[in-house]
């Protein structure tokens, strides 16, 4: 009877197992990262003293490629491998991934004597790399090798080489591929940002590249992509009463309306701000012209400009319209903010 009236013990013990298994996971997470790290900076260094030549040499080769950048590699380092050459790819260097088994059944047939390969096994010795390098060899194609074993097979039959050497993996048992993984896609970052900073790479090559990011479209939208033109741009002449002009604001739904003259040449614009404002001091509308009360001279932009930087003026002058001219001062269409939002342009 005590025992069942006591405090359950195997629920206190199942607290501490829980808090001691959660201070061992953020241990292991703790040394992880600082053992990927402690490689990272022994990359670095290397790099800096006795692989710096031949880093330069990878840069040259790859800079100097007439076609594409191949990049292989098997297991881990075939994952490795796939996003290094998608960073090639993004930033202006031709590039793709091929396994090596595929390669040895018929895939070599997109290799061709203008690419550079890059083959990557922490080993050096994977079998299925070294298998088809011979093939590679013979059609002329330069060889950069990423391993982490300047004495291996890969290495030696390499153009140039590139130490991945790490002292330790960050797994308990020093076998999973972790700190080597790390350090193989830092490296491939590092080729791929020097090649493209020799390459004179800009954002809008970039946006290019991801027309579908956010980058992309801020870049590669023209205020003619996204304008309101024709009926949708709410226009009146100079002698147009001010009830007339209120109608045209409601019926086109942008707050405004542009005062143009007859060759369509714009001399004033007319806001819902405009209208708070003179409802202050005026009671009778129906004698006004919307030529008395208009601003002259309004802020407009160019249909073919950016889209950005219809936003910089939107910003700089805290206006949620803009005016859109053609090469002669034409209106040949509006911008609200809204429709810069919609495209995610902002």
């Amino acid at each position: 009877m005590n025992d069942l009236n006591a405090t359950p013990f195997n629920e206190t013990t199942a607290d501490d197992a829980s808090s001691i298994a959660a201070q061992r996971a953020v241990q292991l997470a703790s040394t992880t990262l600082q053992i990927e790290a402690d490689a990272l900076i022994a990359l670095q260094n290397r790099l800096n003293s006795e692989d710096a030549a031949s880093f330069a040499v990878a840069v040259k080769m790859l800079l100097s490629c007439n076609g594409r950048v191949v990049v292989s590699g098997i297991g881990k380092s075939g994952h490795i491998a796939r996003k290094i050459s998608a960073t090639f790819a993004s930033t202006g260097t031709p590039s793709f991934f091929i396994h090596p088994a595929e390669a040895a059944h018929g895939d070599l047939g997109m290799v061709t004597k203008h690419d550079v390969f890059i083959a990557i096994s922490y080993s050096g010795e994977a079998a299925e790399l070294i298998s088809i390098l011979p093939i590679i060899k013979r059609l002329g194609v330069k060889l950069i090798s990423l391993t982490g074993n300047p004495q291996s097979s890969l290495a030696k039959l390499a153009d140039v080489h590139l130490n991945l050497h790490v002292d330790k993996e960050a797994c308990p048992l020093n076998l999973a591929p972790t700190a080597s993984t790390t350090v193989t896609l830092a490296l491939g970052d590092a080729l791929a940002v020097a090649v493209l900073d020799a390459r004179g790479f800009r954002e809008e090559d970039f946006a290019r590249s991801h027309p579908g990011g956010a980058l992309g479209r801020r870049l590669l939208t023209y205020v003619k992509d996204v304008m309101r033109t024709g009926d949708a741009v709410p226009c009146v002449t100079p002698e147009t009463r001010l009830t007339t002009a209120l109608l045209e604001i409601t019926k086109k739904g942008m707050a405004m309306t542009a005062v143009i003259d007859a060759e369509r040449k714009i001399i004033g614009v007319f806001t819902d701000g405009d209208l708070r404002r003179l409802m202050e001091d005026v009671r009778d509308f129906t004698q006004i012209q919307i030529a008395d009360v208009m601003h002259k001279n309004p802020r407009s932009i160019r249909a073919d400009q950016l889209a950005v930087e219809a936003v910089d003026i939107m910003e700089t002058y805290r206006i949620n319209q803009l005016l859109v001219t053609d090469e002669h001062d034409r209106l040949v269409g509006a911008l609200h903010i809204h429709d810069l939002t919609r495209a995610k342009v902002i």
